[in-house]
């Protein structure tokens, strides 16, 4: 038996083992040990970022007593990054990157280590839920994801594979969770409606944003929240004053909800989004490729409208009075569309649609994406005088379609085999079990089952599909010796499936293709302490390091039709090698009256195990802190924000200014970018109601570029919004 069916076995055994124990368990030995209050951060009254609430299955946890690393953005820190785009929100989290480039197609995210723009498959290493519907896009340079972070009020990362077990198999990298607004976040109490009003501006360059939110609660039982956002902007410059091409984007989005108490403590939910940017010649590389002087990357320039939609309906009923039932039910769409067309072809070369097999990627194209997704999952609770045990299990079915329709000059249909049309079909059964013995010991086993069978459309001209299975086991534990001092520690195991680009890309398809496997192992420890400066504040460090084996890595062995004809492939996609990423990720936060701070460290190191060579995904260590007061009395907080990010890790991707050349070739240097912001909402008087945020990004105007970008950074911006909310 090898070595990664071995560890699978015993992740097996230990996880059925688990489950059983909890379930059979019904009593428990008393402790002999001091009372461990639960919640601290209820009993402060005070919350830092190490205290937000996570939400998921079993008893609720707060992040810092959590045994996986999970950061969470509420909707004040939404507020305060005033953020163009979706990846600014998550740049400060640590192990977590955007990739690709700050244009708005061509945002993608990177954890720990997983997650670069030139992989078809590196969209599926990440599972991305909105409201609990899974969003995916793939489509040569691009990115894949389009949203406004107006609509959202709360974003959850949950980092490294061990969240497979309830999202999905094939989360390498982890899970990022987006929640949109509600009707109730916006009503105060004792009223029934409210409108907020929101303009905001960023110099970088004439960035404007046109905002509303209108709530309402027309009984007691039902409210309705209808939201709409504009937001329109130049290309922006970088630190040396560099117009970066095609960054220039216009976009619309709204949000309409509706929730309704149903019986005594139903929930349900009907929502629906939609994002839409209907833009022209931009460049057909989204991801990056503008050369260094800004002027029109070497893919030419092509007509873009992307329309993202997103439908969800939801039942959500915890049965107080019957510890067996606490249910949860989804069903959703994700439609995502692109259309493609006006492409310039590669300048001064002659790779325009009709020319031959790889130039027909500029032909006029609708390409797209559909999922329907349905989950069903119920927690059962037993509970002792020392011990509680929750067990979550459930279903998760999902419906994926791809398609792609290209026409050639003369209108005629034309197949683009580079983007392959097909389906995707998968069904997951999960069991989580949660033993929780004297508020100190939590043991987390857990496992899940997905098969999938993926099938061609007839326009590929290939038959028979490919039915495989994963297996995604888990096993973690937290114990906290007292309020000060916890350890934890997991292990994990996810296989990933090969996409339909991967597999059925013509006219070299890679049937064959084995699942990619992730085995990961995480520990560590976190202190925290109260009453240190002031009564009440809190402060709060969790360390943990990781290492994370993946093995049958699928690589693109050739990027072209004429390249597979040259290099004599069969296959062009193919599993070529074995990756190991190993690193630490620190967390400090602090919290009082009239000061906070936040601090983390990532060290991520991650190298190919046939070659040694350093992975190109994953991004250099990097220091982030916040240090921020307040003024609760006159409604005003304030701060400031740096990141201090060392030189990739491999000499070779070292470059000065002069080597960024926009190519899709990782090259960087260490850098440090500083922020300002400033907030005040007044809480009294005339102006009661109204918000005013300002801020300032790079200030010292420096010149830099994420590792995973493909071009540099924006320089100096400033940034100023105004809200004002009504109330009825």
């Amino acid at each position: 038996m090898g070595l990664v069916a071995r560890k699978t076995t015993v992740l097996l055994g230990g996880a059925a083992l688990a489950i059983v124990g909890g379930v059979l368990q019904v009593s428990a030995q008393e402790s002999a040990g001091n009372d461990v209050v639960t919640n601290e951060a209820e009993r402060q009254g005070r919350v830092t970022l190490l205290q937000r609430l996570v939400v998921g299955a079993g008893a609720e946890k707060v992040a810092i007593d959590t045994p996986q690393s999970v950061t969470v953005i509420e909707q004040e820190d939404i507020d305060v990054m005033q953020a163009t785009n979706v990846g600014e929100i998550l740049r400060n989290i640590p192990g977590v990157n955007t990739a690709g480039s700050d244009r708005t197609f061509g945002q993608g995210f990177n954890i720990r280590g997983i997650g670069a723009p030139e992989s078809a498959g590196e969209e599926g290493r990440i599972i991305v839920n909105v409201d609990g519907a899974t969003k995916f896009y793939e489509q040569y340079r691009m990115g894949g994801f389009f949203n406004d972070p107006e609509l959202f009020k709360r974003v959850e990362v949950l980092r490294g594979p061990a969240s497979s077990t309830l999202y999905g198999s094939g989360a390498l990298g982890g899970v990022i969770n987006f929640t949109t607004k509600d009707a109730a976040d916006f009503i105060a109490d004792g009223e029934t409606g409210a409108l907020r009003l929101k303009g905001g501006y960023n110099s970088n360059r004439d960035g404007y944003l046109g905002s509303f939110v209108f709530a309402q609660r027309f009984a007691e039982d039902f409210d309705f929240l209808l939201a709409g956002n504009y937001r329109t902007s130049d290309s922006y410059k970088t630190g040396n004053g560099t117009v970066i091409n095609s960054s220039d984007f216009s976009a619309w989005s709204g949000l309409g909800k509706m929730t309704a108490r149903v019986g005594d403590e139903g929930t349900l939910r009907v929502s629906y989004q939609q994002w839409d940017s209907d833009a022209a010649d931009q460049d057909y590389a989204q991801i990056g490729g503008a050369l260094s002087d800004g002027t029109v990357s070497g893919f030419g320039t092509v007509d873009r409208h992307v329309i993202d939609r997103t439908g969800v309906i939801s039942y959500e009923n915890p049965f107080s009075d019957n510890d067996m039932l606490d249910l949860k039910l989804s069903a959703s769409v994700s439609n995502t569309s692109v259309a493609q067309e006006n492409a310039s072809g590669i300048p001064g070369q002659n790779f325009v649609c009709g020319a031959n097999a790889t130039a027909n990627m500029f032909c006029d194209t609708d390409y797209g994406y559909r999922t329907l997704q349905l989950k069903a999952e119920n927690t059962s609770m037993w509970a002792g005088d020392t011990w509680e045990n929750y067990l979550s299990y459930g279903l998760q079915l999902s419906h994926q379609t791809r398609t792609s329709e290209s026409f050639l000059p003369n209108g005629d249909p034309y197949y683009f085999a580079h983007h392959p049309e097909g389906t995707d079909l998968k069904t997951g059964a999960f069991i989580q079990n949660e033993y929780i013995w004297d508020d100190r010991l939590t043991l987390i086993p857990g496992m899940r089952v997905d098969w999938r069978t993926l099938s061609p459309d007839e326009s590929t001209g290939l038959s028979g599909s490919a039915d495989d299975w994963a297996f995604s086991p888990k096993l973690a534990a937290h114990y906290r010796f007292n309020d000060t001092f916890a350890v934890f520690g997991s292990i994990a195991h996810t296989e990933r499936f090969p996409t339909i680009d991967e597999m059925f890309s013509t006219p070299f398809p890679s049937y064959g293709l084995d699942k990619e496997r992730s085995n990961n192992y995480e520990a560590g420890f976190s202190v925290s302490a109260f009453d240190l400066v002031q009564p009440g504040d809190g402060l709060q460090f969790k360390a943990t390091g990781f290492y994370n084996d993946i093995s049958d890595l699928i690589f693109r062995q050739c990027s072209s039709v004429t390249a597979c004809n040259n290099g004599g492939y069969s296959a062009q996609y193919i599993n070529l090698n074995a990756a190991t990423i190993y690193g630490a990720e620190l967390e400090l936060a602090y919290e009082a009256d009239y000061v906070f701070a936040s601090a983390s460290y990532t060290h991520v190191i991650g190298k190919n195990d046939v070659t040694d060579a350093y992975l190109t995904s994953v991004a250099p260590h990097e220091l982030a802190l916040t240090l921020g007061g307040r003024l609760p009395e006159h409604g005003l907080s304030f701060g400031w924000r740096s990141r201090f990010v060392a030189a990739p890790q491999d000499s070779a991707l070292r470059s000065s200014e002069a080597d960024w050349t926009g190519t899709s070739t990782r090259f960087a240097k260490s850098f440090d970018l500083h922020d300002v912001f400033v907030t005040w909402k007044p809480q009294e008087g005339q102006l009661r109601g109204w918000e005013i945020t300002g801020g300032i990004d790079n200030i010292f105007n420096s010149q830099y570029k994420e590792f995973l970008h493909n071009d540099a950074g924006k320089g100096r911006t400033f940034k100023v919004s105004l809200a004002k909310q009504f109330g009825w």
